[in-house]
């Protein structure tokens, strides 16, 4: 009877244990399938936010090629970025189109976003360089009315309405140029007689960029700038093409000998009184590049120093009396055509040998306007200096 009992419990206990065991396995696998179903409903991780490139990051690849420009310089790097650095100590980043700017730019840096279209130009001889890059379309403000402009191409966009007068340096429009959208205004170093427009400007938005190509010391340094407008705009190309041409065409006159010949360059003011060039000024350096010898060499240029004076009729006749050419600057009271105009301004520049010897010029008034016509006027002097039969540009024979 023991033996039936025990067996029976034996029975029973087994019998008990197997559902339990399958319990514990179904249990299991629910558990493992929950976690799968969960780990299915957990949201997917996100992608790495790319990285903001800084100031520092920006990797050097070269920088712009200079002959002789000592006013600016262009520091290319990876991506199309640029830094650019003009003479008055102000430094700029120029960020490509479609492309942000780095993190931790220094505050004394003025960012630039390309493409810069909408350009208010108060710097009057720049505009000759935008020409020469078919880039005029980009200037859409100007510092000169249509009736101020001798290059065609400019008052013709002012007439046509594709570029707009928005005041001088010293009286701009704002709200006209903020209504244009304006991304750069380019002006002259008059603005630094009132700093308080550039600040304005700066306040509202809009950077600025004093051009400076007139404290270039080498006449050519100031056509070279058409490279820093090249770059500002992508053309750098065009500009190197531009640039390499003019001293291919300039090179057999640069490197003749000098013949020795002197020239006054000179008009006369309504006082009665000489204005004369000093010898640091690109003109008179001109005239030694073309192959002649500046009258007034003398007359020493400086830091501060005005590049040209004002000299009574007395001082001017004993210093350019003897000189073998003279060349009246036009650009203040018009151009003359005869000797007889001059003489009527003062008779006693009869006197003078270049007078007697009929070599006497002028210039045309469009002259300091086109400023990439200085390898036309070096090229017109070397023509006048030297005799040859060629024709010429900016300089006429007064009669």
């Amino acid at each position: 009877m023991l033996r039936l009992r025990l067996y029976r419990k034996r029975v029973m206990t087994t019998g008990n244990r197997l559902p339990l065991r399958g319990l514990l396995a179904l249990a299991l696998l629910l558990v493992l399938c929950g976690c799968v179903q969960g780990a299915k409903q957990l949201p997917s991780p996100e992608p790495e936010a790319p990285q903001t490139l800084s100031w520092d990051a920006l990797e050097y690849e070269r920088s712009l090629d200079l002959l002789y420009a000592e006013q600016f310089s262009v520091d290319y790097y990876t991506n199309g970025y640029q830094k650019i650095a003009i003479g008055d100590g102000n430094r700029y980043l120029v960020v490509p189109e479609g492309a942000n700017a780095p993190s931790g730019i220094p505050e004394e840096v003025t960012v630039l976003y390309q493409p810069l279209d909408s350009i208010y130009l108060v710097a009057t001889s720049a505009m000759d360089l935008f020409r020469q890059l078919d880039a005029i379309d980009a200037i859409t403000l100007a510092g000169l009315d249509a009736g101020g402009w001798y290059i065609p191409e400019a008052r013709e966009a002012i007439e046509a309405g594709r570029m707009v007068f928005a005041g001088k340096y010293g009286a701009p429009d704002y709200e006209r140029i903020l209504d244009l959208g304006c991304d750069l205004a380019v002006e002259s170093t008059m603005i630094y007689h009132t700093p308080e427009v550039k600040e304005q400007l700066e306040r509202l938005g809009i950077p600025v960029l004093v051009e400076r190509s007139s404290y270039e010391s080498h006449p050519l340094g100031r056509m070279e700038w058409i490279k820093l407008y090249a770059a500002l705009l992508g053309k750098e190309a065009e500009a190197a093409d531009y640039f390499d041409g003019l001293m291919e065409r300039l090179a057999p006159i640069l490197e003749q000998e000098n013949t020795g010949k002197t020239v006054a360059f000179f008009y006369i003011t309504s006082t009665g009184a000489v204005n004369v060039r000093r010898s640091g000024d690109y003109i008179a350096k001109s005239i030694g590049l073309a192959g002649g010898v500046y009258a007034f060499s003398d007359l020493e240029s400086g830091e501060g120093v005005k590049s040209t004076m004002n000299m009574q009729m007395e001082s001017f006749y004993e210093g350019a009396r003897n000189t073998d050419i003279l060349i009246y600057n036009s650009a203040i009271d018009g151009e003359l055509q005869t000797v007889d105009q001059l003489l009527e301004k003062s008779g006693v520049l009869a006197d003078f040998k270049a007078v007697q010897e009929g070599n006497v010029w002028c210039t045309g008034k469009n002259l300091f306007q086109e400023s990439l016509g200085l390898g036309d006027l070096i090229a017109d002097l070397h023509t006048v200096l030297s005799g040859e039969d060629a024709p010429l540009t900016y300089l006429h024979h007064l009669d």
